[in-house]
């Protein structure tokens, strides 16, 4: 068999790095299970994770060192106060977008200001 050619702005080289840490096999078996949970009714959705370049988030934590209640830190990132209490007791993950506007909020508070100011 013929080695498949594809055009790509990148080199191999940084084709190569950008995966270097990807386990393809264990995607595709999470995947699989995750399929198979879904079909049998144990899940009701399929989430995409991207594992890199997502912060670990103590929500609390941020909303705290904002000096926020819940209601307020909500309204900041434009959720339910409902949806704050679940990420704090753990009942649920915040997306991906959530959890990059809370890092960037919690590296930069000047940014809260800036957020109340747009709405």
């Amino acid at each position: 068999m013929d080695k498949i050619k594809v055009k790509s702005k990148y080199t191999e080289a940084e084709i190569e790095k950008n995966f270097k840490d990807v386990d393809f096999f264990d995607g595709v078996m999470s995947g699989l299970e995750d399929a198979l949970a879904y079909k049998n009714g144990l899940s009701k959705a399929a989430t995409i994770v991207r594992k890199r370049s997502l912060p670990v988030i103590d929500v609390v934590g941020v909303r705290r060192d904002l000096n926020m209640t819940q209601r307020d830190f909500a309204w900041v990132l434009g959720v339910s106060v409902r949806t704050v209490e679940s990420w704090e007791i753990g009942r649920s993950v915040p997306s991906p977008t959530a959890k990059k506007l809370m890092f960037l909020i919690s590296q930069d508070h000047s940014l809260v200001e800036k957020l109340q100011q747009s709405a």
